[in-house]
């Protein structure tokens, strides 16, 4: 059960986020966000599916991180809602008020709080107003940073702002099979910036509230060459640059990847790029699997998790043969977690601070509960092979101090809807019956070993 190299000291944690648990999306002055309005619109989220309810998290939080509190992790990490917080641009009490009870909970069970500002949920009318195409959002997204580090600092542990922009610009803003719904192309790469920019106000606020633990989340995987051909390699840089590099190089280094890409930015790109890369605490990646990536083709359309790719590109996604897949079609690449840190670490060197995985995780099409049961060996596999493989990445020298298995619950899974779980809890949708699975218990066996080696 050990990992070897894994420290005594490391954080254990479960994750979720606002829309994908709390539901209450009209309760207590919470205004409608783009995931509201994209969940609205016909055909757009599989079995018509929306995060009106998920899990109702908003009225049964107690009784979730009761659940926390059992399984023994030391923190969990949650993203606030910024339209339940300030819904039209003024503050909403109550809204502040939930995540003060939250926090509570949590520190009252023993938990660290870990918080997320912003995980996709923009507000409608700051959607309405141009969302993350204009500027004026970066500055609207920092004074909602400084509301809620306001009424949060003394109880929470690590602060990320953003959430895998990647998503936000590659899903949201250039294929549109994510809220908002636009299908801008490489029209959207100014979503970057701008979300990058907001994170670096987001950074500043937290620091003058007197915020410590302060990182940030983002999506990162090894992408492989489809073959040793020049073309197929050239394509998985290509490729690299767009999903990885230019989310992390300016973060960490304070500029972007190559100078195309900082041409295609708007505003003053070299003052914004020092409020970008103010220095972080912590760098947080989420991981989920490898990209095999050779050059376009014309022979087929190229999909990407369920969005068709424009024509043109310079790359073309392709599938890897050689491992299981879990039921949403996702390879199961545990080393890829340890090829992630091992070229963070090459690549960045000194300028990257200790790193946390604040996501990894898989789903299954679970079973019913039998006699209180949920059997899902794949996930128990998928989780040990993971922390295997990161063991190794600290044994070689990397400092990560902290994974977070995601999810803590199934949820709504955006817009692939609730067909898919990843939670470590199942959840009946339809009586909100919470059942631990059995890798809910593994996970607790690995916790409480770590914490104390004498455990059964």
């Amino acid at each position: 059960m050990p990992f070897p190299g894994i420290p005594d000291d490391f954080l254990w944690g479960v994750a979720s986020a606002a829309y994908q648990v709390e539901g209450a999306v009209a309760e207590d002055g919470r205004a409608p966000s783009v995931w509201d309005t994209f969940c609205a619109e016909p055909g757009r989220i599989r079995d018509g599916d929306t995060g009106a309810v998920a899990t109702d998290h908003y009225h049964r939080y107690r009784e979730d991180v009761a659940l926390l509190r059992d399984l023994g992790v030391g923190a969990y990490r949650f993203s606030v809602s910024w339209p339940r917080v300030m819904p039209g641009g003024e503050v909403n009490p109550a809204g502040l008020d939930f995540y003060d009870r939250l926090v509570d909970e949590l520190v009252a069970a023993g938990i660290a709080p870990a918080v997320t500002l912003f995980h996709w949920d923009t507000p409608q009318a700051v959607e309405d107003a141009g969302g993350w195409l204009e500027r004026d959002t970066a500055e609207r997204f920092a004074e909602y940073a400084s509301v809620v580090a306001d009424r949060l600092k003394d109880r929470v542990r690590l602060w990320m702002p953003l959430n895998e922009p990647v998503v936000v610009t590659m899903f949201g803003y250039a294929l549109g099979n994510h809220a908002p719904g636009k299908t801008l192309g490489f029209g959207a790469l100014p979503i970057v910036h701008h979300l990058l920019l907001g994170h670096g106000r987001a950074v500043q606020a937290l620091r003058a509230a007197g915020c410590t633990g302060i990182g940030i989340a983002n999506n990162h995987g090894p992408v492989w060459p489809a073959s040793e051909s020049e073309v197929d390699r050239n394509a998985a840089q290509t490729y690299d640059t767009l999903v990885n590099r230019l989310f992390a190089d300016p973060v960490l280094l304070g500029k972007y990847p190559v100078p195309e890409l900082a041409a295609a930015m708007p505003g003053p790109i070299l003052e914004d790029l020092k409020v970008i890369s103010e220095p972080l605490d912590f760098y947080g990646i989420n991981y989920y699997q490898s990209t095999l990536v050779g050059e376009s083709t014309t022979d087929s359309a190229q999909v990407v998790e369920g969005a068709l790719l424009p024509p043109g590109l310079p790359f073309a996604p392709q599938p890897i043969t050689g491992y299981p897949t879990t039921d949403f079609g996702w390879p199961v690449v545990p080393d890829g977690l340890r090829e992630t840190v091992a070229t963070f670490v090459e690549r960045y060197g000194d300028a990257l601070p200790p790193i946390y995985i604040t996501e990894s995780g898989c789903s299954y099409h679970d079973p019913d509960p039998v006699a209180g049961r949920v059997a899902d060996p794949e996930r128990i596999a998928y989780h040990e092979g993971h922390l295997t493989a990161l063991a190794a990445a600290i044994a070689a020298g990397a400092d990560v101090r902290g994974y977070f298995a995601w999810s803590a619950t199934d949820n709504f899974e955006w817009a692939a809807g609730y067909r898919e779980r990843f939670g470590l809890v199942h959840v009946d949708y339809a009586t909100q019956r919470r059942t631990p699975k059995d890798s809910y218990h593994w996970y607790r066996r690995v916790v409480g070993q770590r914490l104390d080696p004498d455990k059964p």
